[in-house]
């Protein structure tokens, strides 16, 4: 059996799906060159029918990302696939991805179809796309809650229509490890052309064994995993790609197989996506997490220092951990900042480097030391997207009062030009947010989380602040960081905000109706 896992990263895609975690044009792009350069086999860049600006990322993915199979999400219609189409067109290596339900439950309340419509729907789906694109995936939404006979009659029709890739998902995370490989076993066994086709896996982590689930998969012989960087993805999100990879190459002699992912890029690769999606990494989450190679207990130290291996499975190295270093001051010259940031896989363009060295030395006068963190923050105010920010701060002045109430008043930069507006409230907080709830004009935007955190060590680290914003019934993330708290979380509000226009704005103008 082949001994290579591929890896399908449906962090932009089924990732962004993650409550709040709306990701702009660029932030994709920009992650897309990551997720590339970390060597993912298959970047699902988006659902392209679903509106104008995933359709353009996936075409601009789709000629940055050479190495790489782009792929696109459609549904079993002819109108979803031909977007997937025409937006992977320019890619060196294409695939389109066509779903539909199979289970019971599904066909009866979410379609509304009969198993005999279903299964015909599969062959004429499957058939459109292939005379498109010589890579055609399909996958049976919620198979692990599918019955059997039905299942493998679908698979059957999809490999005979043409389907390259089956995925036969755990959609609701549902499945045991146990019954999830036995799924596969018997797939594969009573299909007669299996052997024609690779298969995949795709779980969700509803009730935390969405990993467990993919490596049972795998040792059943899917030999493509997809999965999300930090897990993230609707609900409880998706199996986790760092934990996934360093599953099957830390324990090789289970598994017999590994990936092809450079696994030393694993821990900046994380940090990105964590920028851009707004979710933090859990302290204690396996691979990538702060303490995930951190030794306290007096025993164990004890004996770290006397062989790694006592308490080590694999090295930080490995998967792109170093110490936190002082490498850059206020005396750096451009030069060696962007080297730094190649270094930790940004490239810019020379605007976008520019405008992140000039915020560089702003702040190199306020800190005494520059982690990589700090540098990384940066990065994730730079804009990669070709429009500006429809609103920036451009001043935040904050009053006491003795009796408890502050004010506040901002100054938004908007298309209109700078409005100014005053805030009240029980706290500066609230206060500022009130104030640039009225100098956008977004009076409907509101806050239902916060959360504030030191980037570094040290009393003049930075904090980040990532907030989220109900506008309507959606949900947006924003993010920022400054060495004052308040000016951080007003630039994050406003993050929030811009995502929140810009989405609006999109689907105003998608001609995807």
């Amino acid at each position: 059996m082949n001994d290579h896992v591929k890896i399908f990263d449906t962090t932009l895609r089924d990732g962004e799906q993650a409550p709040g975690a709306t990701m702009s044009h660029g932030e994709k792009v920009q992650l897309a060159r990551l997720l590339h350069q970390l060597g993912v086999d298959v970047i699902e860049a988006s659902f392209p029918i679903s509106n104008g600006s995933d359709f353009k990322a996936v075409m601009e993915i789709s000629e940055v990302c050479r190495s790489s199979v782009v792929c696109g999400l459609a549904r079993a219609r002819e109108k979803d696939i031909q977007a997937v189409a025409d937006a992977t067109a320019k890619a060196r290596n294409n695939r389109i991805h066509t779903f539909i339900s199979t289970s019971p439950i599904h066909m009866k309340h979410k379609l509304k179809m009969t198993p005999e419509a279903v299964l015909e729907a599969v062959k004429d789906s499957i058939g459109f796309a292939r005379n498109l694109c010589g890579d055609v995936e399909w996958s049976a939404e919620d198979a692990s809650r599918t019955e059997l006979d039905f299942l493998c009659q679908c698979v059957e029709a999809a490999i005979t229509a043409g389907a390259t890739t089956i995925n036969l998902p755990d959609t609701v995370g549902y499945a045991t490890p146990t019954e999830y490989a036995q799924m596969f076993t018997d797939v594969m066994e009573r299909v007669p052309n299996a052997d024609k086709a690779i298969f995949s896996v795709h779980c969700h982590d509803d009730l935390g064994m969405a990993v467990a689930n993919s490596l049972a998969g795998v040792q059943a012989g899917a030999r493509q995993v997809e999965c999300t960087l930090n897990g993230i993805g609707e609900r409880a999100g998706n199996a986790a790609l760092e934990e996934i990879v360093m599953a099957l190459k830390t324990r090789a002699d289970v598994f017999g197989c590994d990936s092809h992912i450079k696994t030393e890029n694993l821990c900046k690769v994380s940090r990105a996506v964590s920028k851009a999606s707004g979710f933090p990494v859990p302290p204690n989450k396996a691979i990538v997490g702060a303490n995930a190679f951190a030794h306290e207990s007096g025993i164990h130290q004890d004996g770290m220092l006397k062989h790694r291996d006592t308490y080590e499975i694999m090295t930080p190295q490995s998967v792109g951990f170093a110490m936190t270093n002082l490498t850059l001051g206020k005396l750096s010259g451009k030069h060696s900042f962007s080297t730094k940031l190649q270094e930790l896989g940004f490239e810019l363009t020379d605007a976008q480097l520019t405008d992140a060295f000039e915020r560089f030395k702003d702040l190199a006068t306020k800190k005494k030391r520059i982690y990589d963190e700090d540098l990384m923050a940066l990065v994730s105010d730079v804009n990669f997207d070709e429009t500006p920010p429809l609103f920036t701060l451009s001043r935040l002045v904050m009053m006491w009062d003795s009796d408890g109430t502050q004010q506040v008043t901002a100054t938004v930069q908007t298309p209109e030009g700078d409005v100014t507006a005053h805030g009240s409230g029980d706290g500066p907080i609230n206060a500022a947010i009130n104030a640039i709830k009225e100098a956008t004009g977004m009076e409907d935007a509101t806050l239902t989380h916060f959360e504030t955190g030191a980037l570094t060590a040290g009393s003049d680290a930075q904090a980040g602040v990532t907030v989220r914003v109900t506008v309507g019934d959606s949900n947006f993330t924003g993010k920022s960081h400054d060495t004052n708290t308040l000016q951080a979380t007003a630039k994050a509000y406003i993050n929030a905000l811009n995502r929140a226009r810009m989405v609006g704005d999109v689907l105003k103008q998608t001609s995807f109706a």
